[in-house]
Parts: C-alpha cells; sequence; structure tokens
C-alpha cells in the first residue's frame, strides 16, 4: 500500500470519481434518472483522468489495482454506450460500485513505477491488454446478467434486460469476438517484441504469468470456435468463457497481486 506516496491531486480526484460514482448508484427511482446519468459520466471523465495520469504521468505506474481500475471504467464506458444504443437496456447499479471500489483501490495500491528502460510504447501496450480485460468482463457482465433473466423468465417474473435474451446473447459474443483479437495481438506484441517494450532486464518470460494468459487464450480458442463452427451457447458457452476469464484474470492481476501485496515485490 503506498497511499503516502499519492499526490495531492490524485486524492482529490480519486475521492470526487468515488462520490460520483456512489451517486450514480443510488439514482434508481425515475425522478433522479437524469443526475444518474451526469454523475455516471462525470465519474468515467474523472475516472479516464487519473488512468491517463497514472500510465503517461511524471512517475507511471502500473500494477493489479490500475489494471482492475482501467477494466472498470472500460466496462462502465460500454455500458454507456449500450444505454444510447439500447435506451430500454437497464445498466446494473452494481457497476458504478465496482467503478468507486476500483478507483480507491488503485488509490491504495497504484502499483510499481514502470522500468526506465522500458519502451515509451509499453503503457500503450499495457492499455490493449487491459482493454482485452475490460471486453471479457462486459461480456461475463452480460452473461451473469442472461443467467439472472433467464432465471427470472422461467419463474414468470420479470426478465430485468430491458432488451432481448438473444440480443443480449449476440452481444456477449461480439465482445468475445473483440477481446480475442486485442488478447491474440497483446500476446504476439509481447512474444515478438518483449525485449523492446519491457528492456532486456524484464522482457517477456515464460512464468506463471504467461503461462496462464496463453491458456486463457487457447480456452478463448476453444469458445470461438465452438461458438462458429458448432453454435454453441447458453450454459455451455457461458462455462467456458468463465473458466476463459478466470484464466485471465489469473495470468496478469493475480500474480501481481500475490507479488505486490501478498510479497511485498515487484515482478
Amino acid at each position: 500500500m503506498i497511499l503516502a506516496s499519492a499526490s495531492p491531486l490524485t486524492l482529490e480526484l480519486s475521492l470526487a470519481a468515488s462520490l460520483a460514482y456512489g451517486i450514480s448508484a443510488t439514482g434508481t427511482t425515475r425522478p433522479h434518472q437524469t443526475l444518474t446519468h451526469v454523475m455516471v459520466w462525470v465519474a468515467w471523465g474523472l475516472h479516464a483522468i487519473l488512468l491517463v495520469m497514472g500510465l503517461w504521468g511524471t512517475e507511471p505506474r502500473f500494477g493489479f489495482a490500475p489494471a482492475l481500475s482501467l477494466t472498470a471504467w472500460l466496462v462502465g464506458l460500454v455500458y454507456a454506450i449500450e444505454g444510447y444504443v439500447y435506451p430500454q437496456f437497464k445498466k446494473p447499479w452494481l457497476m458504478s460500485g465496482v467503478g468507486a471500489a476500483s478507483v480507491l483501490l488503485a488509490l491504495l495500491f497504484p502499483g510499481n513505477p514502470l522500468s526506465s528502460n522500458a519502451s515509451a510504447w509499453l503503457p500503450l501496450h499495457l492499455a490493449f491488454g487491459i482493454a482485452s480485460y475490460g471486453l471479457f468482463a462486459v461480456a461475463v457482465a452480460h452473461a451473469w446478467v442472461m443467467g439472472r433473466a433467464e432465471a427470472r423468465i422461467r419463474s414468470a417474473a420479470d426478465g430485468l434486460t430491458g432488451i432481448p435474451i438473444l440480443t443480449m446473447e449476440r452481444l456477449t459474443f461480439r465482445f468475445v469476438m473483440v477481446g480475442f483479437v486485442l488478447l491474440s495481438a497483446t500476446l504476439l506484441a509481447g512474444l515478438l517484441f518483449g525485449n523492446a517494450l519491457y528492456g532486456s532486464a524484464n522482457a517477456l518470460q515464460w512464468n506463471h504469468k504467461t503461462i496462464f494468459a496463453c491458456l486463457s487464450w487457447l480456452t478463448f480458442a476453444v469458445l470461438v470456435m465452438g461458438r462458429m463452427r458448432f453454435g454453441w451457447r447458453g450454459r455451455q458457452a457461458v462455462r467456458v468463457l468463465y473458466m476463459g476469464s478466470g484464466l485471465l484474470l489469473l495470468a496478469y492481476v493475480g500474480s501481481r497481486f500475490v507479488m505486490e501485496v501478498v510479497l511485498g515485490r515487484t515482478l
């Protein structure tokens, strides 16, 4: 935990973003919907500034908490865009809570400084990698919402999503496809240009992080092929999605958490 090293501006922006997220999570009734929409965009704007400051500031840092923070911001952005494309789509209030928690977590655990030998392109490489995290996280969130909706429909209750289940399913697998492309590009760049990106002393190695990342890629490749060739859907596809997402979470966030928090070391 390196809270003492946070600048006053970072502390103020983090608290303001968390407050905005918190207000947006409470606006569930119709009279408060306008305030909710405004505060969501305020929160995401402040959150974006914090992410840029962390990756491209005077002392760039990255770690498990900033990775989760960037993932949460991407998930929230996708839900906001979906809200405009599908006005009937009901955004889970939990998304705002996750956004607030991720901002505070990144404030408490800002990560380790990036190597001085690393390429100036490394933050962009990390951003693309975490973008794949975000897209798979959106797919997982959609799958969870679909599961709840299907369970309620079976019990003759309201489906909750606001849009047809089949539409939700198509959206879910579109996010899976784009996330798979980004993950493939990120892994390929790391394997081919690891020395240039990380520096010779911190080049990509075949450690547990890389192994988990490759296992997650193989799992998603099976899901994509199963969907395209055999029309996988429903619980079968969702189980594979959860499995691949769990492996991907262990690949970077899990290993970073163990090293930074449990062992108090850098990777």
